[in-house]
């Protein structure tokens, strides 16, 4: 799981019983949740399809800190899965799951499109594809942080599935 985003718990994200409140934090994981999609299958226009059970493990109250997990399970032809955790930053305790989020990407008139991605990416990757970069010589960052990033670059490769994950394409 690759945790991506913090929230500070402030007084207006609580719900009358002082706690986190669950319609908040799931507008935070459905924003996240699009960015990350945004990035991985490289378009700006993603909707949300489905979204599995949601598993509220705990509470978090005022003042804590909590992060937001998410990883690419799947590959559709139109769509990417992820799963989700949030858990609290501090005491690792666990907030909540959700076993499956659905993305799909579409054009301008909300059909799905195709987006001819198979494996994860990251930031590493997003690096070296940026024209006329020379990642061993790239003077803004310094030898030991590029050199270190090289030696980090991973992607994790998709099994090819026949079906989409989602039902309209």
């Amino acid at each position: 799981m690759n945790f991506h985003t913090r929230k500070w718990v402030k007084p207006e994200d609580l719900n009358p019983n002082g706690t986190l409140f669950g319609g908040r934090l799931l507008a935070w994981i459905d924003e996240e949740a699009a960015i990350y999609a945004i990035v991985q299958l490289g378009t700006s226009r993603v909707v949300t399809k489905f979204m599995s059970e949601i598993n509220f493990v705990s509470s978090a109250r005022q003042g804590d800190i909590i992060e937001l997990g998410i990883t690419a399970s799947d590959f559709g032809r139109t769509s990417i899965s992820l799963c989700v955790e949030i858990r609290n930053k501090i005491t690792r305790e666990r907030i909540l799951t959700i076993d499956r989020i659905v993305l799909v990407s579409v054009d301008a008139d909300f059909k799905p499109v195709p987006h001819e991605r198979t494996r994860i990416t990251y930031i590493e990757d997003r690096f070296r594809e940026q024209p006329g970069s020379n990642d061993s010589q790239d003077e803004s960052i310094p030898q030991k942080a590029t050199r270190r990033r090289a030696e980090s670059t991973s992607t994790v490769e998709m099994p090819p599935t026949g079906t989409d994950t989602q039902s309209n394409s």
